[in-house]
């Protein structure tokens, strides 16, 4: 397993970046909330998981050690897989996932692409008890240039699995009705929101 990979980025989106280590570049898959705290840098240090596959193997990178640990843990959930996961910790911060879990919330998890009530008081059930021994951390929000939002949000959407005229529509709309949105991951929380 790799712990961890630290290295210059040479490629950024939403969804996945590309880590420069010793002249070898890692397609590194992000959520959100990482992305917002990765967006101003130029070198990185991101814990990892890997999953294997019989026809690929995927790094999935996390800004901190409690996101990382939470993504493990939603994959250990049934029917949760890596990239409901991601889109879980993107829709949520890791402290707002937890508080979700610990005060069984099952509309926030609904919310979700992906998951229906079953698998959301799935994940409750299965990881109250893990959720409660942790302490929460709260996240911290990095601007991003406005001119970069739409096409930002648009190819993160796309690569979660949504329809592209579908989200192109909602996105501007979430820019109509909430026209001081300035961050990418807030763009898409709202489309999402807009899609539940």
């Amino acid at each position: 397993m790799i712990a961890y990979l630290e290295g210059k980025i040479n490629y950024k989106a939403a969804t996945n970046i590309y880590l420069d280590i010793g002249g070898i570049a890692y397609d590194v898959q992000i959520s959100l909330n990482t992305f917002a705290e990765i967006e101003p840098l130029k070198n990185v240090k991101l814990y990892t998981h890997l999953i294997v596959r019989e026809n690929e193997h995927s790094i999935y990178g996390f800004f901190t050690m409690s996101e990382k640990d939470l993504f493990g843990k939603l994959i250990s959930v049934s029917g949760i897989g890596p990239n409901t996961a991601r889109v879980i910790l993107s829709y949520m911060t890791p402290n707002e996932a937890k508080t979700a879990i610990l005060t069984d919330n099952v509309v926030a998890f609904k919310k979700v692409k992906g998951v229906g009530p079953k698998t959301a008081q799935r994940i409750i059930l299965d990881l109250k008890d893990k959720v409660a021994k942790e302490g929460l951390e709260l996240d911290t929000n990095i601007n991003l240039p406005t001119s970069s939002l739409r096409d930002e949000a648009l190819s993160a959407l796309l690569a979660l699995g949504f329809n592209k005229n579908i989200v192109a529509k909602q996105i501007d709309k979430a820019f109509k009705d909430n026209p001081d949105i300035n961050q990418v991951e807030n763009l898409i929380k709202a489309v999402l929101r807009q899609l539940s």
